[in-house]
Formats: C-alpha cells, structure tokens, sequence
C-alpha cells in the first residue's frame, strides 16, 4: 500500500487546494456577500472588509487554481497579518487566542506558493494548451 501511495501526491494536492481556499472562500462570502448569515458584519470599508474581500476574490482563483502561486502567496501573507493583528495579542498559545485557522492557513497557502495547483486546476490546464501549442 505504502509503495504505490505517493501516486495520489498530485490529486491529495489538487485536494488540499480544492478544500482549504473553499473554506477562507466561506469566510469571505460571510464578509462581502452576507452568505451564510453572521451574527456581525464588518462595515464596508473597515479592515475586516477589506481582508473578506480578498478572501471572496484570492479564495476563488486558488479554489479554481487559476494563478494560484501568485495568490496563495498573498493569501498566506493575509493569515499571517490575520493572526498577528487579531489573535496574537490575545494571548501566546494559539488554542486559547483563537487563532488557530489562521495560523494553518497561513502555512497551507504558503505550501501552496512552493507546491503549485496540482493536477485539478486552471492553472494545469493552460499549462498544458502551452506545451500542445508549443509541439
């Protein structure tokens, strides 16, 4: 089983991707789109906002994989600034502060920037109109 497992590494990639930008994609139609409902919303304009809209818009082309080193790259910057504004000042160990989803986000994005989209993306697909064209 072990032997044959790292065949998967590709797809478990794409699915990593697929599933951690559909979750901060969540947070940003919370934020922006009012969907699901919350008990409180950021006002327009406010720092809360503008991180939600970066979730909405940065979220969806990582969720599709489309650009998504360059994306992922910002939206693990906005995890790290996320945690350190919102969390770390609540205390050091992440469980009690509340900032644990930030913080794994932070890195998943991050291993995103070295890992790319994998094999279910945009980003695969013209990668490989490129080399049709190219042949």
């Amino acid at each position: 089983m072990f032997s044959s497992i790292h065949l998967l590494q590709p797809h478990l990639l794409s699915l990593l991707r697929i599933i951690s930008s559909l979750v901060l994609f969540s947070y940003g139609t919370q934020k922006i789109l009012l969907f699901p409902a919350a008990a409180s919303v950021p006002p327009v304009g406010s720092l809360s906002w503008v991180a939600g809209l970066i979730e909405l818009t940065l979220g969806f082309l990582v969720l599709i994989g489309f650009q998504t080193r360059i994306a992922a790259f910002v939206l693990s910057g906005l995890m790290a600034f996320a945690y350190f504004i919102g969390h770390a000042s609540k205390g050091f160990f992440p469980a009690q502060n509340g900032g644990v989803a930030a913080i794994l986000f932070c890195f998943v994005f991050l291993y995103l920037v070295a890992a790319g989209a994998g094999p279910f993306s945009v980003d695969n697909l013209l990668k490989r109109g490129r080399t049709t064209v190219a042949a």
